[in-house]
């Protein structure tokens, strides 16, 4: 292990470091100036810029690469200071904190007195002060004069500018609290102390879920200018560019870092990809390639303008934007007209790209009542959403819960493949509870012990994510999600230990993750798209397994938990 990678992964260091880098290790912390005193099993990054007045760093704890450390700090044990942290002026952690990357803890202040310009302005310091077990996310900043109470969480680009009591968790700018962390159902209360074997594993699990996130976070920006060719995004270096890998630089940006990609503004991001629609049709084609041409009722069958729908929609919608026009064919299409569509679909041989019409189809409704909800454009033809639910629930196998029939040659792959996109953009995204799912829970874990999809090194994060959502939607639908007494809850969690076991070693370090064997895809190569739906895999396997706090991110694009419109009450047409 070099040097570079202890400096970004300091967690590494008590285990892996060889005995040279040990010795080097207690040279630079008896080197460190002003008044410091370093704890047992420390480490201090080279690439760290520690100049303290004085330094009082707890047992266990590490200052991460480039970290900018001065003034008066103390810590307890247990405290990380991750890549890129900034800990200025009066500053005392308790145990057990965790700072995320780029985050900022200013104890110091400039007066703003008009009678001199503001760099001679004397400085203030009241101190920042932050109790036992808290986590503070990455790119937040903490405004001096703070207190932050035992156990609180801050979430991801939060701005604090006011005191947090104990087990709060905050995010915005300005952070404002959204729960008592103690509400979190039946997962354990933070800084408890295990008591048996079954919770110390569960504890390490969270610590390596938040290893995980930590370091997929202090190298985000750097993945993501990795696929920069200077002008667009590519999937991967010298791969071509296309309108999805911008749209997965955006998700990535924002699960990760809170903010738009830094290889433009977010208004660049917003102009260059609300330009790509299509004004006539409301559809978006690829670079380089002409707007598809509608079929007989209005709406495309397939290709890369049906996804469109759903990344370019989603991320100008975490950017604050949407799309400029109405996707006119789910516009004007008749109940009519769509039933006779998804009675054409390919459900006994191709359920996959049944499911992926329909998800195009619901998701496109989605962007045009909500720009109807706001005042622009005319909504939807009358009946149409109740014509899709009407012949879905009609349609659905009371065995399975599903669409679409197995073969021979994949088994289910391309039915359950099918439902999850089919559920993702009609039940998920407008919070309707699906069919029938005791039967879906039985299908799918029958599906994820196939071995011509989940053998060893056949799994892509196509196929896991197929299963996990709807183990995931089916699991909170029936209210057993995270916990042992749900429907079939002891064969979910273990699918899902296994599967998060293998999934968080896939990352590779500055390249991400990549999408895995098949000959859909992009492949094995770490790239946009797979690094983008991996991070999300990642979320819901730990979701299911009550982990997913540990992570400090929550799916907010085309993976999001939470439905993203309702039906009721539903707009006036």
């Amino acid at each position: 292990m070099d040097d570079l990678e202890l400096d970004h992964c300091p967690w590494l260091f008590a285990e892996e470091a060889s005995a040279e880098q040990r010795a080097a290790q207690r040279k630079r912390q008896r080197s460190l100036g002003g008044d410091s005193e370093v704890g047992e099993r420390c480490y201090v990054a080279g690439s760290a810029a520690v100049f303290p007045d004085r330094l009082r760093l707890g047992d266990d704890s590490y200052i991460a690469a480039h970290a900018y450390v001065t003034g008066d700090v103390t810590t307890g044990t247990d405290c990380t200071l991750n890549p890129f942290t900034i800990v200025r002026g009066r500053i005392a952690l308790g145990d057990g904190v965790r700072i995320g990357a780029h985050t900022s803890l200013l104890g110091f202040n400039h007066s703003m007195a008009p009678d001199r310009p503001v760099f001679r302005q004397p400085h203030t310091s009241e101190g920042i002060t932050v109790g036992d077990d808290v986590w503070i996310g990455s790119h937040v900043v903490v405004v001096d004069g703070v207190s932050i109470g035992d156990h609180c969480v801050i979430g991801a680009g939060a701005v604090v500018t006011k005191d947090m009591p104990a087990w709060t968790v905050a995010a915005g700018n300005p952070a404002r609290p959204l729960r008592d962390r103690r509400q979190a159902g039946d997962r354990r209360e933070a800084g408890a102390r295990p008591s048996s074997r079954a919770s110390r594993g569960a504890a390490g699990a969270g610590d390596a879920l938040a290893r995980f996130a930590d370091t997929a976070r202090a190298q985000a920006a750097g993945l993501l200018a990795r696929c920069w060719d200077g002008e667009r995004y590519v999937d991967r270096p010298g791969a071509t560019p296309t309108v999805r890998a911008h749209c997965d630089a955006v998700e990535i940006a924002d699960l990760l870092l809170g903010s738009a990609p830094a290889e433009l503004t977010a208004e660049e991001h917003v102009a260059r990809l609300a330009g790509l629609q299509d004004a006539d049709t409301g559809l978006v084609p690829e670079f380089g390639e002409p707007v598809p041409v509608p079929e007989a009722d209005g709406f495309v069958g397939e290709g890369p303008a049906l996804y469109h729908v759903l990344s370019v929609g989603y991320a100008l919608d975490l950017l604050g934007a949407s799309f400029p026009h109405p996707v006119r064919g789910v516009r004007e299409m008749t109940a009519r007209q769509l039933v006779a569509r998804l009675e054409g679909l390919p459900w006994r041989d191709g359920a996959w790209g049944a499911g992926a019409w329909i998800d195009a189809w619901a998701t496109a409704a989605h962007w045009n009542l909500r720009q109807h909800a706001e005042g622009d454009g005319d909504g939807m033809e009358p009946g149409t959403l109740e014509a899709l639910y009407g012949w879905l629930l009609t349609r659905a196998d009371p065995w399975t819960g599903m669409w679409g029939s197995p073969s021979s040659e994949a088994g289910r792959l391309q039915v359950v493949n099918g439902y999850y996109r089919l559920t993702r953009g009609s039940f998920a995204q407008f919070g309707i509870p699906v069919p029938h799912p005791e039967r879906v829970v039985d299908a799918v874990l029958d599906h994820a012990r196939d071995p011509r999809h989940f053998g060893s090194g056949r799994e892509n994060a196509c196929n896991v994510l197929d299963v996990a959502h709807p183990l995931w939607l089916c699991g909170r639908q029936l209210g057993g999600l995270a916990g042992d007494g749900g429907y079939r809850s002891p064969e979910i969690r273990a699918w899902a230990e296994h599967q998060l076991a293998a999934a968080l070693p896939r990352w590779h370090d500055g390249r991400g993750f990549g999408f895995g064997p098949g000959t859909s895809g992009p492949g094995p190569e770490p790239g946009l798209q797979g690094t983008e739906m991996w991070l999300a895999i990642i979320w819901l396997l730990a979701d299911l397994l009550g982990r997913s706090d540990a992570l400090g991110y929550r799916p907010r694009g085309v993976h999001r938990a939470e439905p993203s419109h309702s039906l009721e009450p539903v707009p006036p047409l």
